[in-house]
């Protein structure tokens, strides 16, 4: 059985199904596991995540791509085009693969490229409630892994899975970040409550172009609370020069952390320390929540949310229209935050369905086991 879990898009994907890879390895020696990625860079991020399952042995490839397309991709980040080509130029490799386990959905054109023997196999990235999570592609994968109910009676609702082509209860990057990191991370030297923004990368949702150089200031010009500044990792992916801009503009600051798409803007380092979370409509907030905290979302578009379940999490704290007064906003989330408890806690035993600190990749690894050999 030979199984290929490719990464054709940016790294923050790569901790929503490798756990998966890396289970799939130890705990069924008859499974040939392969992980491929278009940079060097993307690779050499998998091999250091794998490192921490020492027990596993996979094989770490290169996917073919023309030298300057994978220079432009490490220098300027991914686009559609860099990542359908990744898909296209390595057809005949893809072919080679019962099945095929990705974390994005790009990755169904290998469909329309011709490749049709692998069966395709969705570890779905974060946990959201954006319709994006459910679109009607979804459909057409193999099989789905997913967090918990929220997204199956969604998924099921809408016919875009189907009883026994599909399993619950998988979130794979929880596993790796208890791997990683025994012990909190102090960010900062001082006792203040720390603030983590994290706008969304999709300029129709995000409060970034709108609000987001405001947001910076004011935490720039008081000094009550840390900020945390990290984006959704696409946010400035394909916009580094401004990226380094703001790190010259604001990285000056001791109260403050401006992290445009490092490896801790990923792995939980920052939702896991901060008291309160401040963005919009990023699915990090069901990360966050899983230690219920004080939260206020940024609606910059002024959207009608209300009973909107693609805003459900907008539920779970205040929400402003406007960050004119800002310090009081956050002063008041803080302050009305019992109110919310009761909330984010349904929220999260609907969003995840975890049984404590249990390891799911392996739950995940079994289940996609056991699904090609059923298909084979």
């Amino acid at each position: 059985m030979r199984v290929l879990f490719p990464y054709i898009a940016q790294p923050h994907q790569t901790l929503h199904s490798l756990p998966i890879a890396m289970e799939m390895a130890s705990r069924h020696p008859e499974a040939e596991v392969h992980v491929a990625c278009t940079t060097q860079a993307h690779l050499d991020y998998a091999r250091s995540l794998a490192s921490y399952y020492p027990e596993s042995r996979a094989s770490f490839e290169l996917l073919h791509l023309p030298s300057v397309l994978r220079e432009h991709v490490e220098r300027h980040g991914h686009t559609v085009f860099s990542r359908l080509a990744s898909l296209f130029l390595n057809k005949k490799y893809f072919s080679t693969f019962q099945g095929i386990v990705v974390p994005e959905r790009t990755s169904l054109y290998l469909r329309k490229f011709g490749v049709r023997k692998p069966r395709l196999i969705w570890t779905r990235h974060g946990a959201g409630d954006r319709a994006i999570g459910f679109a009607r592609d979804v459909k057409n994968f193999d099989y789905v892994l997913m967090a918990g109910r929220k997204v199956e009676q969604r998924l099921l609702a809408q016919g875009a899975i189907r009883p026994g082509c599909y399993h619950t209860g998988v979130y794979a990057k929880f596993d790796m970040v208890r791997r990683m990191r025994s012990t909190s991370t102090r960010l900062f030297n001082n006792n203040r409550p720390t603030i983590l923004y994290n706008p969304h990368f999709n300029a129709r949702l995000s409060s970034w172009p709108k609000m987001g150089l405001n947001v910076l200031s004011h935490f720039a010009n008081q000094d009550r609370y840390n900020l945390i500044f990290a984006p959704h990792y696409r946010l400035f992916d394909n916009r580094r020069t401004e990226a380094r801009q703001l790190e010259r503009a604001f990285g000056g600051h001791s109260h403050m952390i401006i992290d445009t798409g490092s490896a801790r803007s990923i792995d939980m380092t920052y939702t896991s320390a901060a008291d309160l979370y401040l963005g919009d409509a990023s699915s990090q907030i069901a990360e966050f929540l899983v230690q219920p905290r004080a939260c206020l979302f940024l609606n910059a578009h002024n959207v009608t949310w209300e009973g909107d379940e693609n805003y459900r999490f907008w539920t779970l704290g205040p929400v402003v229209n406007t960050v004119d007064y800002l310090g009081e906003a956050v002063d008041d989330a803080f302050c009305s935050h019992d109110a919310f408890v009761n909330l984010q806690k349904d929220y999260i035993r609907d969003t995840f369905d975890l049984s404590g600190d249990e390891p799911t990749a392996p739950v995940g690894a079994d289940a996609i086991v056991d699904f090609l050999r059923m298909a084979s």
